[in-house]
């Protein structure tokens, strides 16, 4: 049996961002999850989490979804505070990889949770023709370019990537959820290796 941690980043913002969004996309993972035999624990940083019980999950771990809204183009500040604490006074994940004696040891190649893979989920109120359009406001770059430094906090530790999720426009009164999280399963489907039933 493997195991997922789901981590939900989400931060509350009063009339904004509230968090429905995000705990839909986590509780829809977790019933994915859970019907196909994962084992799965969470965290929900803004509700509070333990240095040393949070490297406990991820030593645990043989995948983690991260769920996300992002930012002013990056991660809630509560999220980045929670990796800097984790991989910074937790456990030793950030052996960087170099060697004074060996040129060919690459910086960002000594990641300790190898043989991990990670999923990104993020929410966006940006359309999503904004991304890979030379032209948009991201200057041609993919989602999964925008979101480089999201990416190498789990590489740096050795995770591999798996597909990315997102969701975009999120204020807009005519957003389908249930098509949305038809979506999302379909990813994770692919993610995790599970065939439909015809």
């Amino acid at each position: 049996m493997k195991n997922v941690l789901i981590i939900n980043g989400h931060q509350y913002y009063k009339n904004v961002a509230k968090g429905k969004l995000s705990k839909a996309f986590v509780n829809k993972a977790e019933e994915f999850l859970k019907s196909n035999n994962f084992e799965v624990k969470h965290t929900h940083i803004e509700e509070s989490y333990k240095i040393i019980k949070e490297c406990d999950k991820f030593d645990w771990a043989d995948y983690i979804i991260f769920q996300s809204p992002v930012y002013w183009m990056g991660l809630p500040w509560i999220t980045k505070k929670y990796f800097d604490q984790i991989l910074v006074q937790g456990r030793q994940y950030k052996n960087d990889g170099t060697s004074r004696t060996d040129s060919s040891k690459k910086y960002g190649s000594a990641g300790l949770l190898k043989g991990k893979k990670y999923m990104l989920s993020l929410t966006y109120n940006c359309p999503s023709s904004e991304f890979d359009n030379k032209d948009g406001f991201f200057d041609g770059l993919t989602l999964d370019q925008t979101n480089v430094s999201t990416h190498k906090i789990f590489q740096f530790c050795g995770l591999e990537a798996m597909q990315t999720y997102s969701i975009h426009d999120v204020f807009r009164n005519d957003l389908d959820l249930n098509e949305e999280l038809e979506k999302f399963t379909n990813i994770l489907e692919t993610n995790f290796n599970i065939k439909k039933e015809l």
